[in-house]
């Protein structure tokens, strides 16, 4: 399983290249319960992995979204894109 505490721009290209890896695997769904930091890089990687997903015909699952992650999901309006919805947040 895919995992990272971190999700910013200095290593999103790095984790952007698991989740495709992952992904092409046959991975549907990515865990982020132990994402503890991410900005603006992290909403484009999960959109990014959606897209491989989608490619491949793959239904794609983000699961424990942390709250900030979700907020800025929301502030980007791509929430929705990512599958995200309230009942997804993780609960601190």
């Amino acid at each position: 399983m895919l995992t990272f505490d971190t999700l910013t721009f200095q290593n999103a290209r790095v984790v952007l290249e698991q989740g495709c890896a992952a992904i092409r695997a046959g991975e549907t769904e990515i865990d982020l319960s132990a994402i503890q930091a991410a900005d603006s890089s992290a909403v484009a990687v999960l959109l990014a992995w959606q897209r491989i997903a989608r490619k491949q015909g793959t239904p794609l699952a983000y699961l424990n979204i942390p709250a900030g992650l979700q907020s800025l999901a929301d502030v980007y309006g791509v929430d929705s894109l990512l599958g995200c919805s309230p009942a997804d947040l993780q609960h601190h």
